[in-house]
């Protein structure tokens, strides 16, 4: 379906944003702060270890910041945010955001590092580490009402699977929290 189509159907609405209801990853400062200090702890390292062996120069020491910026780059985590239909993940580089509420298919590729792909209607796509979800209650919740959406209007057609393997590892590691707190663990 084109995005023409859905203009004349009523069914393409710019998502809300800035609505007040929107939900942030919590642990994103933290986890830039760590890319930072990892970046600023090989820098220095590098310019420790050139000085002691005597070879510190202005080009050796340009080729060390870049490095240490390439790392931080590397290791820099995109910025999820959620609200009423959307899903943003934002990087260093670009915005990616998809219609929650019009979603198509959800996918989790599994390798050396876990992600979740969402798709909408509209093409779009978002990549995001499932660990944001889980560490994030109030994003997943965002995320979870417009996936129900979704599937009510019959746009998911695939993707049940990886949704339920995500709730089901939210409800485990919640629960382990609330038995923790309680003592009962």
């Amino acid at each position: 379906m084109e995005p023409s189509d859905d203009v004349r159907h009523g069914l393409f609405r710019a998502p809300e944003r800035h609505s007040g209801t929107e939900a942030y990853d919590r642990r994103w400062t933290r986890d830039l702060y760590s890319a930072a200090r990892c970046a600023a702890v090989l820098l220095a390292l590098l310019l420790l270890i050139d000085w002691a062996a005597g070879t510190l120069a202005l080009g050796r020491a340009t080729l060390w910041c870049a490095l240490a910026a390439l790392l931080f780059v590397v290791l820099c985590p995109p910025r999820v945010s959620a609200g009423a239909g959307w899903l943003a993940s934002r990087s260093l580089l670009r915005t990616r955001m998809v219609r929650t509420d019009l979603l198509v298919s959800v996918r989790c590729s599994d390798g050396v590092s876990q992600r979740l792909v969402l798709r909408d209607a509209f093409g779009e796509r978002v990549e995001l580490d499932p660990q944001v979800l889980v560490d994030n209650p109030e994003l997943w919740h965002r995320v979870d009402e417009d996936v129900h959406r979704s599937q009510a209007r019959g746009s998911l057609l695939c993707g049940a699977t990886a949704l339920r393997r995500v709730s089901e590892r939210i409800d485990r590691e919640t629960a382990g929290i609330v038995f923790k707190l309680s003592g009962l663990e």
